[in-house]
């Protein structure tokens, strides 16, 4: 059996990420790791949770995160994984896993006004995104702090893809798949 494929989908708040790491596990057929999702979960066996601030689930949702993306790579599973984390939290929990499988990170940009345009609208339209901080990054984005301009992207030497998300994605999904599964300069293909 080859090494598995962690596709890191990453990226500023607003940039299509979880869409994309959606469809991306859809077009190779392996799950996707969402780190919000796992955050939602916890939320909702928290009872009287409120975030802000320092959030007390911040912590717990980063290590199921990466504990989850290390049972699936040691079981031989490609992934894909999508946070908003910046290269800070990326690299230093992304390195240990550089052992278990090829990683390849898909980096999506877009516009601040259509990053903007995009929390506007899942603040309005998904109850269940209060607890990750929407509505601070509008009065972040009100206040002249954009969260996009100072976003630090993964600086791990594997091979990288910027995707702009800002119509659809460019390039396609079914390319962003190729990228995935491309060959690592070893000679040995990614997964099928």
């Amino acid at each position: 059996m080859t090494s598995p494929t962690l596709a890191v989908v990453s990226g500023g708040p607003g940039t299509g990420k979880t869409t994309l790491a959606h469809a991306l596990a859809r077009e190779l057929g392996c799950p996707a790791i969402v780190r919000d999702e796992i955050k939602q979960g916890l939320v909702m066996s928290t009872p009287g949770y409120r975030g802000g601030g320092d959030d007390p689930l911040n912590r717990p949702a980063l290590e199921a995160f990466f504990g989850v993306l290390e049972v699936m790579l040691r079981a031989g599973v490609t992934t894909v994984a999508e946070a908003a984390y910046q290269d800070r939290l990326w690299r230093p929990h992304l390195e240990p896993l550089m052992d278990l499988a090829r990683i390849r990170v898909v980096r999506c940009v877009t516009p601040a006004a259509i990053a903007h345009e995009r929390i506007v609208r899942r603040v309005e339209e998904d109850a269940h995104r209060a607890a990750h901080g929407d509505r601070d990054l509008l009065d972040r984005i009100a206040a002249g702090e954009h969260p996009l301009e100072s976003f630090v992207p993964i600086s791990l030497d594997v091979p990288t893809l910027t995707v702009d998300t800002s119509a659809g994605c460019v390039p396609s999904v079914p390319d962003i798949a190729a990228f995935v599964r491309a060959a690592v300069p070893d000679g040995t293909d990614g997964p099928d």
